[in-house]
């Protein structure tokens, strides 16, 4: 009997490991041609693997508390590849999931037809002409941003990723840029092939070009000279943070607007990618996407005071060392960033709660803050001790956050956990603003402790590019609704 179900499980795994397969090139041609991006309940199939597609399936059970199974979806991408689709998002679970509470009375590709209707109306391009995009700097956010921005690059049509700004190191700059792209400590290898082309100076990225323009300041460089015009600039030196400095790259030719990944100081919106996107407006050209703490915290602090009221709170952030500290004892010039990061627990200062009163006003004067930089190299964890408006009990506050990262506005910034057994390095590399970890949550009363994840580097660098998405105009419909 044993030796039977061990036959059944692996023939089950073989036919679906089979369907996947053919759901790769199938999901490849929706987004490269259509313009079509592919989930399964907010996480996405484009340019996944045969394992993510399964993952992403076995992930649904936690809002069906049952199974989807490639078996039930496959059949649905059939039928939507055979439409002529305008760009758009669409959820192969929900879809999947709508159509079997139909019983069989309809078949799969008429349903399928009605429910896109809005955007069975033929291809179109997403925006009138591609949205150029330089990124000034490239360190750690900049390679990060450059990933993304390349596996997001699709036909062409929308984000292009056209140059990236430095000062030149050595003669052998480009080959290191190049090396640094493609190997990654923490992030693990480029998704792709990478080459370069000397005469232009260029890194070729999965048959993006990227052109390494070097400079020391940002108005000397012309950037119509290599045909980019109208760009976002992607500030991510943290060198200039106030209006005026960052003003100095709308100076140089080819510039729109401009976007700085660090707090921004004065009248410049601060913005949280999902919360305060309403700030994105046509007069207003510079731009910070606050920190990647603020971006941690400010999703779950909104859902929180939404549904029990914010009244006061501590945050405290166990965040991983950064550059900006010392490997071994060396003298900094601000207290205790001096000792080595590798070695030591840091306390230091961070600005993320009073930031948070920038992206939601409701909630200023209302928080305290304070950091302590521990031996990891990435992946961070805020701890919020609040003290809510309305009484609650820890079952129904983790399962008002559980439905908020499954089905709601904040689904891409708010990611649940309920495993007994994770650690920050499970987190290397999600794609949300934050993982609310459940199972350490504290509630007595009005009064409530949350830890909540979140990977300093990419997971941030993902809120970047949503917010470069929304200053570029694009939208995508989402379906079904």
């Amino acid at each position: 009997m044993n030796n039977e179900k061990q036959h059944v499980y692996l023939r089950e795994w073989h036919r679906q490991e089979e369907l996947a397969e053919q759901m790769l090139p199938m999901i490849g041609q929706l987004y490269r041609d259509k313009n079509v991006m592919m989930s399964v309940y907010g996480r996405s199939l484009v340019n996944a693997t045969t394992i993510d597609i399964l993952k992403a399936h076995r992930f649904a059970r936690m809002i069906l508390d049952d199974e989807l199974s490639v078996v039930e979806t496959f059949p649905l991408l059939e039928a939507i590849c055979s439409l002529d689709l305008a760009p758009a998002r669409i959820d192969l679970g929900r879809l999947t999931v709508r159509y079997l509470e139909h019983e069989g009375k309809v078949a799969v590709e008429e349903f399928v037809k009605q429910e896109l209707a809005t955007v069975n109306t033929g291809r179109q391009a997403i925006l009138d002409e591609p949205q150029d995009v330089v990124l000034y700097g490239f360190g750690r956010i900049g390679r990060l941003l450059a990933r993304i921005l390349i596996e997001k690059a699709g036909s062409g049509e929308k984000l292009r990723l056209r140059a990236a700004v430095v000062r030149k190191g050595s003669e052998d700059d480009l080959l290191k840029r190049a090396s640094l792209l493609r190997r990654d400590s923490v992030h693990g290898p480029f998704n792709g092939i990478i080459t370069i082309d000397e005469e232009e100076n260029a890194i070729i990225a999965n048959g993006n070009m990227i052109r390494i323009i070097y400079s020391d300041s940002p108005e000397t460089v012309d950037y119509t000279q290599y045909g980019i015009r109208n760009a976002i600039v992607v500030d991510n030196t943290g060198k200039w943070r106030d209006r005026e400095g960052l003003s100095r790259h709308l100076k140089a030719n080819g510039v729109s607007q401009v976007l700085l990944t660090a707090p921004g100081k004065g009248d410049i919106p601060n913005i949280v990618a999902g919360i305060n996107n309403n700030l994105v407006q046509p007069e207003e050209k510079i731009y910070s996407a606050a920190s990647c703490t603020t971006n941690a915290i400010v999703p779950v602090l909104k859902a929180l005071h939404d549904r029990f009221g914010v009244v006061s709170g501590h945050v405290e952030t166990c965040h991983s060392y950064t550059n900006d500290q010392n490997l071994i004892d060396n003298y900094h010039k601000a207290d205790r960033r001096g000792r080595s990061a590798p070695l030591n627990m840091v306390i230091t200062e961070t600005g993320a709660a009073k930031a948070v009163a920038k992206v939601l006003p409701e909630l200023a004067g209302k928080l305290s803050g304070n950091a302590i930089r521990v031996p990891t190299p990435n992946v961070s964890l805020a701890i919020l001790n609040l003290e809510l408006d309305k009484a609650t009990d820890k079952a129904t506050l983790n399962s008002y956050l559980r439905s908020i990262s499954l089905d709601s506005p904040l689904q891409n910034q708010v990611d649940y956990t309920n495993s007994p057994d994770v650690v920050s390095s499970d987190y290397v590399g999600s794609r949300h603003a934050c993982i609310v970890d459940s199972l350490a949550t504290i509630v007595e009363g009005n009064r409530c402790v949350l830890y909540v994840w979140y990977d300093n580097e990419f997971g941030y660098s993902c809120q970047v590019v949503r917010l470069v998405q929304d200053m570029a105009g694009l939208e995508w419909p989402t379906l079904p609704q």
